[in-house]
């Protein structure tokens, strides 16, 4: 069974932001880097326990070939994705959103 995977608000604009940093940087780049992000929410939403719980109930995956992490948490009808998080970033910023 799948879950759907639904991200905050704030998770989406950490996305948009990094999809625009990484398209401006090279044509195509934005969308390389949004494909390896759904690469993240395909696996967590299958298999959403495959990732270690890391802080309190949110789970870390991690993005191929980015510098970026997915956290979330597994409710009963879906998976709530709290960040899409550069790792280099301050952890207390998406810690608070736990």
């Amino acid at each position: 069974m799948t879950l759907p995977v639904v991200l905050r608000r704030e998770a989406r604009a950490e996305f948009d932001k990094a999809f625009d940093w990484y398209e401006h940087q090279r044509d195509g780049l934005g969308v390389e880097f949004a494909d390896e992000v759904q690469a993240v929410f395909d696996r967590i939403s299958g298999m959403p326990e495959i990732h270690a719980v890391v802080y309190e109930r949110i789970r870390k995956a991690a993005v191929k070939r980015f510098p970026y992490s997915v956290f979330y948490r597994m409710e009963p009808t879906r998976i709530l994705v709290v960040a899409v998080f550069h790792t280099k970033r301050n952890p207390r910023i998406w810690k608070s959103r736990a």
